[in-house]
């Protein structure tokens, strides 16, 4: 028997024997089993890196208008991780600055000038959530949307649409090298995000910040799941995703200026 299996079955029988710990103790069973039972599964994830590895991480990735770049990481969703329209975790947001609006809203251009996101710092990204394993994987997919070293639709000028990745712990964290292999591979320097940093085009660079500092913000609904003018229309079933992800709670009004 393993380390944790014979941990987990003294913890029962040790729970199970009358007069330890019961009911009439300071400390209650159902108490003490579900602590055993958060050791547990810290010990065995300790035990066994690849679980590790597989833990959901939240990242983004941006390089220039994030309509196209949704629709790539999309695909990316479906072909790496075999998910379908019920499980795709792609929006497109903003990140990398530091401020945002009020009620921490961060809002695309708009007439009424509320928390406008160029003005608070950030660029658009799409965000996702995927196994900290894939997170090489789908480094290399975005690292493949460039042209040259430059972003496909150079006449979008701006921080707002600079070269950025989000990552838990930023450039410090475990997969973070391969980011940096695959990028260095298309001719492409990272560099650590400061906040509101400016255009990187004609740079050839990609900031990388620590989301745990420069948070993901989900862009409006109107913005999720649009057509593009770098590609032909990419189909009314993939614009449609819009509407099911908030009808199923997967997506939320902002706040912002918006069609909900």
């Amino acid at each position: 028997m393993t380390r944790f299996g014979c941990f987990l079955v003294a913890a029962i029988c040790l729970l199970t024997h009358d007069g330890v710990w019961g009911y009439n103790g300071g400390l209650g069973r159902r108490t003490l089993l579900q602590g055993v039972l958060t050791a547990a599964s810290a010990a065995l994830v300790s035990a066994n890196p690849a679980i590790a590895e597989d833990m959901p991480t939240k990242v983004y990735f941006g390089v220039g208008c994030f309509w196209h770049i949704q629709h790539e990481i999309v695909e990316a969703e479906r072909k790496l991780l075999g998910r379908g329209d019920d499980t795709i975790t792609a929006l497109a947001g903003y990140a990398g600055g530091t401020q945002t609006g009020k009620d921490g809203r961060v809002c695309y251009h708009n007439m009424q000038s509320i928390a406008d996101y160029g003005r608070l710092g950030h660029g658009e990204v799409v965000g996702l959530e995927i196994p900290e394993s894939a997170i090489g994987d789908f480094g290399r997919v975005y690292f493949d949307l460039f042209r040259n070293g430059e972003r496909v639709d150079p006449q979008d000028r701006g921080g707002e649409y600079r070269s950025l990745i989000g990552l838990p712990g930023g450039m410090g964290h475990p997969m973070y090298p391969e980011l940096e292999l695959a990028g260095a591979d298309k001719g492409l320097k990272l560099v650590a995000g400061k906040g509101n940093d400016p255009d990187t085009l004609g740079k050839k660079l990609v900031y990388v910040y620590d989301t745990n500092e420069f948070p993901f913000h989900q862009a409006e609904v109107y913005h999720q799941f649009h057509n593009d003018f770098q590609s032909p229309p990419y189909g009314r079933k993939y614009n449609q995703l819009a509407d099911q992800l908030l009808d199923e709670g997967r997506m939320s009004a902002t706040g912002c200026p918006d069609r909900v």
